[in-house]
């Protein structure tokens, strides 16, 4: 009793100041509005920290790197040997962009963009892309949805609001089929192809820098400028997000020798363009994807600063032509995806999280990452002459999963 005495005097302190704040303001119990950044399309917030994310296009890799994409970051993904599933994930990338209204912007030296933009997939639309079709077409879908599915009594009588495929976050896509153009051509793409952009006589200027990436550089931020995706420009019309896909900057074509040369002349280019690339993102409605091949260059110390200049990093490491493409243990999988690091926005240290057994694959229609599953050692569904090879490969990977198998001896449960 004399605890809820005392409460009840120190709540009763202030008690006419609050009648008299009610009185005037109303209840103290307010809605909170959402700010003008979340009504983007394709966005959401952030549950962990409130930053604005968008979708990769690959819902199992937003997932992974801890919900999406968080605008004004840099994704950074280190190609596998034939650039095959790095480039699909580029035109994931974009074609999430160009699903949700999103502009883009794609920069190439070795295929031309207009090549890499008519292979994006196409996406797979539901019902509630068909709910924004004619009329005709959504009493198909109600007849059908009557049939299937009774809907409660109490919501009967409300109107059926159907939401655009825009709207959501993350969608799905066939990688059997292209895009329809129509769609494509409606949406507003920049492009930068580098034999196009650059003379063939440059004059030379003083930079740690070469041609290429300031030519590069100078592109993008004319148009985050001209376009008014800086944060700092005024709010004449609705917001919307930029984009940004780089393909396989490092190599050759850019101009840069990192990927020939164990001590390259020009080792600081690529860094110095990623410096001023990330610092961009940060102060704009921008987003952006970079593919590297990491296994071309020579010098590790180069990769690890390309690394730490990106915000999330991942690699792809693909079985095609290696020995892991005919071992039984990765029959299901076609590679493996190592987490570099993932951001911690607002600091200045990235995690390097510590889970290493993921792996990729690509199904008929779809690019899907899972956790990697070791079959049981020595199972009746193992062939006599896989399982040396099967207690071998669980052995080396044993710390990676967690020592499921080890050696020839049987599990106990």
């Amino acid at each position: 009793l004399s605890l809820i005495g005392q409460c009840g005097v120190r709540s009763g302190i202030g008690v006419g100041s609050r009648q008299d704040t009610r009185a005037v303001h109303g209840t103290s119990f307010q809605k909170k509005s959402r700010g003008k950044l979340v009504s983007i399309p394709g966005t959401r917030p952030s549950v962990q920290n409130g930053q604005l994310l968008v979708s990769t296009g690959v819902t199992s890799l937003d997932y992974v790197i801890g919900g999406g994409l968080a605008v004004g970051t840099l994704l950074l993904i280190e190609e596998d040997k034939y650039d095959s599933y790095s480039r699909m994930l580029l035109k994931y990338f974009l074609a999430e962009g160009v699903v949700c209204g999103h502009s883009l912007f794609l920069g190439s030296a070795r295929d031309p963009p207009e090549e890499i933009l008519q292979e994006l997939p196409a996406p797979v639309l539901d019902d509630i892309g068909c709910a924004a079709g004619d009329e005709g077409q959504a009493k198909l879908c109600d007849s059908e949805g009557e049939d299937s599915m009774k809907i409660a009594w109490r919501y009967q009588n409300f109107p059926k609001t159907a939401l655009a495929a825009s709207s959501r976050f993350g969608h799905y896509y066939d990688v059997s089929k292209t895009m329809d153009p129509e769609m494509r051509q409606a949406s507003k793409c920049n492009t930068f192809f580098l034999p196009d952009e650059l003379p063939l006589k440059s004059e030379a200027e003083p930079s740690t820098m070469n041609a290429g990436y300031r030519a590069l550089l100078r592109s993008i931020q004319n148009l985050i400028h001209r376009e008014g995706f800086d944060t700092a420009a005024p709010q004449n019309k609705s917001r919307n997000i930029l984009r940004i896909g780089l393909h396989s900057l490092g190599s050759p074509l850019w101009g840069d020798d990192i990927c020939c040369k164990e001590s390259p002349s020009d080792a600081v280019s690529l860094t110095s363009f990623l410096y001023g690339f990330r610092a961009l993102l940060r102060s704009s409605l921008c987003v952006g994807m970079v593919t590297v091949p990491s296994h071309l260059i020579q010098n590790r110390a180069i990769m690890g600063r390309v690394t730490k200049l990106c915000d999330t990093a991942i690699a792809l490491e693909s079985f095609r032509g290696s020995e892991r493409e005919t071992n039984p243990l990765y029959k299901d999988y076609h590679g493996l995806l190592h987490v570099r690091q993932t951001p911690h926005l607002n600091c200045l240290v990235c995690e390097v999280p510590d889970t290493k057994d993921l792996a990729f694959k690509l199904k008929r229609k779809q690019f899907a990452i899972e956790r990697l599953h070791l079959p049981p050692d020595l199972s009746d569904t193992v062939s006599r002459l896989s399982k040396p090879d099967l207690a071998e490969s669980a052995r080396l990977l044993s710390p990676a999963c967690g020592g499921t198998a080890a050696g020839r001896k049987h599990l106990d449960f």
